[in-house]
């Protein structure tokens, strides 16, 4: 006998449709007649749990940050209460390898994930600032920790680098399982081989 879903299974049913679709079409070619049609459910829960289009967009962007961001800021901690200014290739270990270890570890699912967060800084301005704010708290945190490791750099230049940095990851994550890039497969040692050879090039750029 087949159940009727509960409210949760129903909100990560439209969460994990609304994710795809944006993934591969963008926000402005998602609707939400397309995400309840393939979601199996009628406008009204759509509209009880998320209200808009753009409600829905922030929730799947929120669910993206709150698996992400929580195991970079895990990572950082490790240095943020060292006396000494941690290495910046401490720092940038903490910024990729979470979010690449996670990627490579959710299989198909993983590169959806990795194909909507590039499509997040891919859309116009206004819907790139609603899923900029839900990653706000993780690039201070960072930029923090950058200033104490680069004192004579301004808040502005580690700012623009860092901003790079995400440019990098986001294409990285994009790459991931392609034959003939970065991260060819999805072994943990590609992973970290990857996590290594990017830290290591990124680095040198802060320093610059």
């Amino acid at each position: 006998m087949k159940h009727a879903l509960t409210v949760t299974d129903t909100k990560e049913q439209i969460l994990n449709v609304a994710e795809r679709q944006f993934a591969e079409k963008g926000f402005a070619g998602t609707t939400l007649r397309g995400v309840i049609r393939e979601a199996g459910v009628n406008i009204a829960a759509v509209h009880y749990h998320f209200g808009s289009k753009e409600e829905l967009y922030v929730a799947v962007v929120r669910r993206v940050a709150k698996q992400m961001v929580p195991a970079q800021l895990q990572h950082l901690g490790k240095y943020e209460n060292l006396k000494q200014p941690p290495s910046v290739e401490n720092i940038m270990e903490a910024f990729f390898a979470p979010p690449l270890r996670m990627i490579s570890q959710m299989g198909e699912a993983g590169m959806i994930r990795a194909q909507f967060v590039g499509r997040c800084r891919g859309e116009p301005l206004p819907i790139q600032q609603l899923a900029d704010r839900e990653f706000d708290e993780s690039q201070q945190r960072f930029l923090d920790i950058l200033q104490r490791a680069f004192p004579d750099q301004t808040r502005l230049q580690l700012k623009w680098k860092l901003d790079l940095a995400i440019a990098i990851l986001i294409r990285t994550l994009n790459q991931v399982g392609q034959s003939d890039n970065l991260i060819g497969g999805n072994s943990s040692e590609e992973v970290e081989i990857a996590i290594e050879r990017l830290v290591k090039f990124v680095s040198q750029g802060m320093k610059a």
